[in-house]
């Protein structure tokens, strides 16, 4: 009998691979489901960074009226998020929270004020994504500019 004849002859499966090539297998295929676990998990963390453009940009103490757009990387307006304003260096009585339109834009009644000897100020913005988006706020928003007149 040839050998090759022998091998297709072969009828013991997986007995009669040499124990290197079949833990080389098991290892291969254990290794193989965890690295596509990693990489669906990776896709499933997948967000979109959002950020704020507040109109006007600057503005004095005092009572204000701010429309704030909540937007994508791309500039696109997100519906359904909700827009949280605090205090940075300029300071706010409490936090102001509204929810965006359609068109991503949120109102805001604001009344900054200013320390004594304080020329200027902000008030920071976070943003709460629509519940089951893609959407995160991870990084700084742009902020509103408070100046004395």
């Amino acid at each position: 009998m040839r050998h090759s004849e022998g091998f297709r002859a072969d009828e013991r499966a997986i007995e009669g691979l040499p124990v290197r090539l079949v833990i080389a297998m098991v290892v291969g295929v254990a290794s193989l489901s965890v690295m596509m676990s990693m990489l669906s998990g990776i896709s499933g963390l997948a967000v979109t960074e959002l950020d704020t453009q507040p109109t006007p940009e600057v503005v004095a103490p005092g009572n204000e009226t701010v429309e704030v757009r909540v937007v994508d990387p791309d500039g696109n307006g997100v519906s359904d998020a909700t827009v949280v304003a605090r205090g940075g260096s300029a300071r706010l009585n409490g936090v102001e929270t509204a929810k965006t339109g359609e068109n991503g834009t949120a109102e805001l009644q604001l009344a900054p004020d200013l320390g004594p000897n304080q020329r200027d100020g902000t008030v920071e913005f976070d943003v709460k994504p629509p519940a089951g988006s893609e959407y995160a706020d991870k990084r700084e928003n742009t902020a509103l500019l408070v100046v004395e007149d």
